[in-house]
């Protein structure tokens, strides 16, 4: 197997709703497409994928530094023993004259291009992707489908507290049985109203998470804290900056609930850091670091290992970015579940019709790859890309 061309496109995100940091109605993603050389029923076999949500595509790092440097690379270079593909190696390719720290951009950047190897190389074998990491990772996958959560409550314009209660109860109706929503993007006095609302409407706040997206000081998250925790909640959500360990250590000391964090931790040495110094509880907080963010699969199974290092279970894994990558992920690695964006970042976020959702579980289909192409809203940009 070989890589013969290298593809990339900046697509999009369709509609316009807020968190309490970022406004997405001008943000785009990296849809990255792997060519080989292998030709299966008529049709070269091709890697897609792209760099999750909430950053910006990466045009510029892909065109000028990483594309090349795989292209250039001798193609036994980025092999395995057995001849086929090494996202590994075409990685570490990728990162060759990079410096060490300093990760933003170009972390998603490589994402994109090494989880298209992954979805390439399911695609040889002629299985879904969750079947290819599960086997190359000895790990046993989720057979009965993986814990999900319905992802959405953002700030938008003109939405109140009634419309936030009708869009969690869709989330349940549907057979989400927990959900997540945004809180910092207003007084606390109107987000506890809109906190009171989702938990009526899910009817325990055992089913609802709250996510401030790293908005506040440790003041503010102090505040916060106190006034959330006569509501139990899933969890406390980036209620500080990601990188701010000791503000995260002291809310930790005080908040009786969990708390989650780690999807703008972008490499294995930041997520060591958080785990060293970031005060988090093995028993009961959530780590969300997101592969499509942070260099791809590779270096997220270290990640892994280093959770269960420092005594976290892979129940304690639920990444960031509710799209049928993670879902993949989290199946073929047995992390303790994903996220679902079923109403928000189009054409990326959410699942295609052919995965099962039943009982707070999502099965992935049993499409070749990641099944991207099986998404309807996302096939017509898989084409304009491969055209």
């Amino acid at each position: 197997m070989r890589i013969t061309e290298i593809r990339h496109i900046s697509v999009p995100l369709r509609g316009s709703v807020s968190n309490a940091v970022v406004s997405f109605d001008k943000h785009t993603v990296s849809l990255v497409a792997v060519v080989s050389d292998v030709v299966r029923n008529g049709r070269v076999l091709t890697g897609v994928a792209f760099n999750s949500i909430g950053r910006y595509a990466q045009d510029g790092i892909l065109r000028d530094r990483l594309v090349p440097r795989v292209i250039n690379a001798p193609s036994e270079s980025l092999l395995r023993a057995d001849g086929s593909l090494d996202p590994g190696r075409v990685l570490s390719t990728m990162m060759q004259d990079e410096k060490p720290g300093g990760h933003g951009d170009r972390a998603a950047a490589a994402a994109a291009v090494e989880l298209a190897c992954w979805d390439l190389l399911a695609k040889f074998h002629d299985e879904p992707a969750f079947e290819t990491i599960a086997r190359a990772h000895d790990s046993a996958p989720h057979r009965n489908g993986a814990p999900v959560y319905s992802a959405g409550g953002y700030y938008r314009p003109g939405g109140g507290v009634g419309e936030l209660r009708d869009e969690i109860a869709g989330y349940l109706d549907a057979g989400y049985t927990a959900v997540k929503m945004k809180i910092g993007g207003a007084t606390l006095g109107e987000d506890l109203r809109r906190v009171e609302a989702a938990v009526d409407a899910a009817g325990s706040g055992s089913r609802v998470a709250v996510d401030a997206n790293g908005r506040f000081d440790r003041d503010q998250a102090l505040r916060y804290a106190e006034a959330l925790s006569p509501y139990r909640l899933r969890w406390y959500e980036e209620a500080v900056d990601p990188l701010d360990f000791d503000a995260h250590h002291g809310l930790a000391d005080v908040y009786p609930g969990a708390l989650a964090t780690g999807e703008n931790l972008f490499s294995s040495q930041d997520t060591e850091n958080l785990l060293r110094f970031g005060g988090l509880r093995n028993d009961t907080d959530i780590l969300q670091m997101d592969a499509g963010l942070s260099y791809g699969l590779t270096e997220y199974a270290r990640m892994i290992d280093l959770m269960e290092t420092h005594g976290f279970p892979r129940s304690a894994a639920m990444p960031h970015g509710g799209h049928l990558i993670n879902l993949h992920i989290v199946t073929g690695l047995g992390l303790g579940g994903c996220e679902a964006y079923p109403g928000v970042f189009a054409p990326f976020g959410g699942y295609s019709a052919d995965c099962l959702l039943a009982d707070g579980r999502i099965h992935p289909s049993d499409a070749p790859g990641f099944g991207l192409e099986c998404k309807a809203e996302l096939a017509p940009e898989i084409e304009r890309l491969l055209a």
